[in-house]
Order: structure tokens, then C-alpha cells, then sequence
């Protein structure tokens, strides 16, 4: 029998000592190392070749070819029925890719996997649907109240398998059994394998099991979608290990209580990472929104500090409204509180006003956010930013079916932005009859564009009291 001994390793990175210690020296995360017990005949080696073995019983051994001589396999991409979906993975799923899917708990990642296995089953694909968190009877009552409320005919769904365990081994007995084109894992947290002593969760089982899945869908040549917790700060669990191994990854935000929720991409092997698809959580599950502008409300009447800008989302323009709300505060202690929006960013463009602008914000409370929860990180939304700051600090509102793009400088200067025709024919198409842009776009933008040069001159675009 082979010797033991203890061993400890930190849960965070992995980082072993010979003794306990209260913070990792590797990582510097405190109450992380953990003991475990270690055989000496055991080896990170055999580790690999069991893993190898268990995949691959037929013990063939793979030639290096010439690139030229590579044949791609007879269908690249195939839809997933989710259009949303479809755009932020660049037009479909990818034969033998990985695609791992993280989001806040009660974010809709399960449901939004169970409306791509239903979508994909209905396109005529075999779909193996392995949950680790819920039963297959869960699982059928979440597949009927999304097709309850769907319209048409009744769907096909005699190529969707549901497998509830959490044993990769046996999941991956009914993947050679079933031989689908897709294979969903909700959630990877609570998936392991038997041979390893680590619990299920875990660094080393999380990345054991994910090799083993990349591993698995390059042989079987289907695509996979790996569903991953995040920690409180907002980051994949792991931490970060799946994001280097898997193709795709991609972010599922938004908060509960907002109507839209955001699906970005972060990592994309296959595509840009700049495109957003926006779903709206509803009776029949999660529908797809194909403009933001329709939660803009065209009756309303003008606000202060309430302005439209059109931001770039990919390869889509959309119309949100940046709001902002100034209050006096504690002199010294003014706070700076931004949703949807990089709070940095807000800090910045107050310190720019108050500098080129006069505007006397040391002792004032900003707030701003966008409406409808989306989020908003270009800097092309900065002169919109300024105007709902300027607006909510004098009490005025801007002119009405009025918009504005442009990047502020810390000069106190508008900057030129990418795609300004793109935004403009679709402020003229939502009936804005006026649009701000920096004074160097003028001829881009077109019709009803009005050139600004500098945050200074901001006053004479409102309204007078």
C-alpha cells in the first residue's frame, strides 16, 4: 500500500506548502489553504493518461498534417434558434467549440440554455441537456412554460436528452452513447470526477472537468456550453481557469429587476467580442429585444438631466437614456454613484466641468445611470453624460427630440467618435430632429447634426427657464 501524507494546497491557486498557513504567499488571499491527503504513488502523469484513456479507448495515435491538408467539417456553424445568441457568437455555435456562459444567480442562465436546447433540437440536431443543480423533472417543467406561451405549430423535441448527474464519467458514457451535436453542462460547480480526491468545486475538479469537456468536444466534434458560477465581485469562479481553456466566453448581465439583461461576450475565438444581445425576461421565458429604443417612451415629456444618446453595440446602434441627478452634499464628502455607466468615468467628466465648465460640483451628490439597466462603457456617451450633469445641476432641460455623441476630453474638448453615420440614420429614423456631435463631424453626421467644440459652450443647448 503506498505511503500517505498531508499536503496543503491553497483553493484559490493552488499553491502547495508543508504547512498550514493563514495567507497564501503565492496569491496573498487569506484562509485559503486547505489540507488534503496525498498518496505517494499517485502522479499528475498517470492523472493525464487516465484522462486520456477514458476518451479515447481505441488507443489511436493522432499525425501532425500539413495545414493545406485540413478539411473543415461539412457544416462550421449551426444556429442555436436564439437570434440573441446567434449575434453574440458570430452566427451560430462552431463544430467542436466550447462556449461558457457566466451570469449573477437568478440571471436566467438556465433558462437561456433551455430555450438553445429546444432551438436546437427544433433545427433537426440532437441536443444532450446535463444538468448537475436540478432534476429532470425541473428540467420538464422549465421546457413547458417555455412553450407554453410559443406560437406555431408543435415542436419537435425527439432529439432533446435531459441527463440529471453530476459524475462526468457517466455523463460522458451517455455522450458516446447518444453522439449529439450539442452538449449542455449546467453548472460546471458541481461537476467532478471520482478518481480525484478534491470536492466537487473545487480549482483542481473545475479544471479537470473542463479539460476534459474541450478534450471531448474536439473528438466528438460538437460544441458545448459550459454554464459557470461568478463570485461576489462579478468574475467566473474558477478563478479564472475555465476563460483560458474554453473558446467563447460570455457574460450574462443585468440585474433582476431591470428589464433588459445583456448577453456580452468576453472571449470569442470565432468572432468579435463587441457585439451585445439583449433579452427581456417574460411569461415564455427570455424574449429577445431587438431595439433597446423601444423602451424609450416618445411621449414623455423633456427632463432635466435626462438625455438620448445612441451608442455603438457591435455591429448595432442603440438609443439609450443616460440620466443624471445632482443634490447638494456634504461639502468634501460629495459622492459620485454610477449605474450602467464606469464610475471612473463619471469622476472624471464631473472634475472636467467643474474646471471648463464652472460648474461648482464639489459639493454636490451626482448619480447617473441609463434606463432599462443596459451598460454602457464607450466613451462616445461622454458629451450626453455632460449635458444630463450640466441639465440636473442648473434645473434646465434640453430641447426637445434632441441627442448627443461625442467624447470628451480632459481639455474641456468633443472628440470625434467611430461610426457617427451609422448613429445618425438611426437617431432620424426614431424621429430625433436634432443631433450633438463634435464640431470636426459636422459633414458626417448629415442632416440636423449641430456641431459642439467645446463642454463650454453646453449652456446654449437648453432650454431657457
Amino acid at each position: 500500500m503506498a505511503k500517505q501524507k498531508t499536503i496543503y494546497i491553497c483553493s484559490a491557486c493552488e499553491a502547495t506548502s508543508h504547512t498550514w498557513l493563514g495567507k497564501c504567499p503565492a496569491c496573498n488571499e487569506w484562509d485559503t489553504i486547505t489540507s488534503r491527503i496525498q498518496s505517494n504513488g499517485a502522479s499528475t502523469k498517470n492523472a493525464a493518461a487516465a484522462f486520456a484513456m477514458h476518451i479515447d479507448q481505441s488507443g489511436c495515435v493522432e499525425e501532425a498534417v500539413q495545414l493545406l491538408q485540413i478539411e473543415a467539417p461539412s457544416i462550421g456553424r449551426f444556429s442555436t434558434g436564439v437570434d440573441e445568441l446567434d449575434r453574440v457568437l458570430g452566427g451560430g455555435l462552431v463544430v467542436g467549440s466550447v462556449v461558457l456562459i457566466g451570469g449573477d444567480p437568478g440571471i436566467g442562465k438556465s433558462t437561456l440554455m433551455m430555450q438553445t436546447a429546444i432551438g436546437v433540437s427544433e433545427n433537426g440536431n440532437k441536443v444532450l441537456y446535463a444538468t448537475s443543480e436540478e432534476s429532470g423533472y425541473q428540467c420538464k417543467l422549465r421546457a413547458t412554460r417555455l412553450l407554453k406561451n410559443k406560437e406555431g405549430c408543435e415542436p419537435d423535441l425527439d432529439g432533446l436528452f435531459v441527463l440529471a448527474d453530476t459524475d462526468l464519467a457517466r455523463i460522458t458514457t451517455q455522450v458516446m452513447k447518444l453522439q449529439p451535436q450539442v452538449l449542455v453542462i449546467d453548472s460546471i460547480q458541481m461537476v467532478y470526477r471520482s478518481d480525484m480526491e478534491a470536492s466537487p468545486g473545487s480549482v483542481s475538479q473545475i479544471r479537470r472537468c473542463c479539460l476534459e469537456l474541450v478534450y471531448l468536444a474536439r473528438k466528438m466534434q460538437m460544441a458545448v456550453l459550459i454554464v459557470g458560477h461568478v463570485t461576489k465581485d462579478g468574475q467566473l469562479a474558477g478563478p479564472r481557469v475555465l476563460e483560458h481553456l474554453v473558446d467563447v466566453v460570455l457574460n450574462f448581465e443585468g440585474d433582476r429587476h431591470y428589464a433588459l439583461r445583456g448577453l456580452r461576450g468576453v472571449k470569442n475565438r470565432f468572432g468579435t467580442t463587441l457585439e451585445v444581445g439583449l433579452f427581456e425576461m417574460g411569461p415564455a421565458g427570455l424574449e429577445e429585444v431587438t431595439d433597446a429604443a423601444a423602451f424609450l417612451d416618445p411621449d414623455a415629456p423633456p427632463r432635466a438631466g435626462a438625455v438620448v444618446a445612441p451608442a455603438m453595440h457591435g455591429a448595432r446602434c442603440l438609443l439609450v437614456e443616460v440620466q443624471a441627478l445632482v443634490a447638494a452634499g456634504v461639502f468634501g464628502q460629495a459622492r459620485r454613484r454610477a449605474t450602467g455607466l464606469e464610475g471612473s468615468r463619471l469622476t472624471m467628466l464631473c472634475a472636467v466641468l467643474e474646471q471648463h465648465a464652472g460648474l461648482q460640483l464639489i459639493d454636490q451628490d451626482i448619480y447617473a445611470s441609463t434606463v432599462g439597466g443596459l451598460k454602457l462603457s464607450e466613451p462616445a456617451i461622454d458629451l450626453a453624460l455632460c449635458l444630463c450633469i450640466a441639465g440636473g445641476y442648473s434645473k434646465r432641460i434640453i430641447q426637445s427630440k434632441v441627442c448627443a455623441i461625442g467624447e470628451v476630453g480632459l481639455g474641456g474638448e468633443v472628440r470625434s467618435v467611430p461610426h457617427l453615420q451609422q448613429r445618425a440614420a438611426q437617431v432620424r429614423r426614431r424621429g430625433y430632429k436634432k443631433i450633438l456631435v463634435p464640431i470636426t463631424q459636422v459633414g458626417v453626421a448629415g442632416v440636423g447634426a449641430v456641431g459642439v467644440r467645446s463642454i463650454a459652450d453646453l449652456g446654449g443647448y437648453f432650454e431657457k427657464n
